[in-house]
């Protein structure tokens, strides 16, 4: 199932963004291996609800051990892609840098993971999602006009400028690879992607049409058009009515009389308008009132919610008793799916090794080099 049928994926367990773009992987349909630490690693709760996790099978190794490298490269010796999160040079350090792994399998895509990338003054530095934004410039952009910047939990990091140019690299390569019979080393690091997710506003700054300003423009507030406005029951709707005939079903649906919106200075009075309107009427009627509509407004739901599109469109499964996100995007021949619940870390330890063909199981087990949980 899934449009990477066939694929294998050694993946060398992390925390955060390589576990998602593994995730991801698995539900494209590829075989993904993680290969956790006896006891696995840092941890947000019980291993059942780590959802990152989902869809591929633990086997426990001992990295420290040489017994359990060699194992690792007979894994990778039938594999497609490596996944590592480490710092640059921890995987050298082990014997598991590109050059023992290519050695053993001259096809592989070696996918490296990393916050500051692999060279650099900071490769070697530690850091988390809000740093990688805020050097790149992507965190300055986010937040209301007069104050600081805003963080976007760690979803425009982590996972939008990591997790997703690492599955893009990989998808590449493997095109590449199977044309040429070479792999290649991906080099995903967050401050590049998150700096990449930055192209248009930098396109809009050079033509005069984005300030540096936070709260001025168009799309971070700036404009009383786009922006979330408070209900009566201390809910918010989110609006986005851009375009002149969205902009004209809004007021028309709210029923109120406005300035002219192009006038820059009428803004404030806008503002204010809409602020008193939306704070009229609860989020349910205000939802009631757009619902179906082009005015581009909708209700800022929690997390995972119940929305009649989101269920209708099953956007939001329930799997072992935890509602979680479905994959994403849909195929049309080769559709994919969440597979395995998570798993615990060294689960699968004795049959996944055996079914990847890997010699010895029962030794490296014997010897604390392997540990099946």
């Amino acid at each position: 199932m899934g449009p990477l049928s066939g694929v294998k994926v050694v993946e060398l367990a992390g925390i955060g963004p390589a576990p998602f773009a593994c995730m991801m992987l698995a539900e494209l349909g590829a075989e993904v291996l993680r290969i956790d630490r006896p006891g696995g690693g840092l941890a947000l709760g019980p291993p059942e609800l780590e959802l990152l996790n989902r869809g591929r099978r633990s086997v426990a190794l001992n990295l420290k051990n040489p017994d359990a490298v060699r194992a690792v490269l007979e894994l990778i010796a039938g594999a497609d892609v490596l996944v590592e999160g480490f710092r640059p040079g921890v995987a050298e350090r082990l014997g598991l840098g590109p050059e023992e792994c290519q050695a053993v399998n001259p096809k592989l895509v070696y996918a490296r993971m990393t916050g500051w990338g692999q060279d650099g003054p900071l490769a070697q530095s530690a850091g988390h999602d809000i740093d990688y934004l805020g050097l790149s410039g992507a965190l300055h952009a986010i937040g209301r006009a007069g104050g600081p910047p805003q963080v976007p939990v760690n979803l425009l990091g982590d996972f939008a400028g990591g997790s997703l140019y690492l599955v893009v690299g990989v998808l590449a390569a493997i095109l590449d690879a199977r044309g040429s019979g070479r792999g290649q080393v991906i080099d995903a690091a967050i401050v590049d992607g998150a700096a990449h997710l930055t192209t248009v506003l930098l396109g809009a700054m050079a033509s005069g049409n984005w300030k540096q300003e936070r709260g001025t423009n168009l799309l971070d507030t700036g404009a009383p058009f786009y922006d979330v406005y408070e209900t009566s029951d201390g809910e918010y709707m989110s609006v986005g009515a851009i375009e002149p005939q969205f902009y004209d079903e809004l007021i028309r649906l709210l029923g109120i009389t406005v300035p002219d919106r192009y006038d820059l200075a009428n803004w404030p009075e806008l503002h204010k308008t809409l602020v008193e309107t939306f704070a009229l009427r609860t989020q349910a009627e205000w939802t009631e009132v757009f619902d179906g509509t082009d005015a581009c407004v909708s209700p800022v739901l929690p997390l995972a919610g119940d929305h009649p599109h989101l269920v209708a469109r099953g956007i939001f499964v329930e799997k072992d008793g935890v509602r979680q996100p479905a994959p994403a995007p849909r195929f049309s021949r080769t559709p994919t799916s969440i597979g395995r619940a998570p798993a615990r870390p060294g689960e699968h330890t004795r049959e996944a090794l055996t079914d990847w063909g890997v010699s010895s199981v029962e030794e490296l087990l014997a010897s604390g080099a392997a540990v099946q949980a």
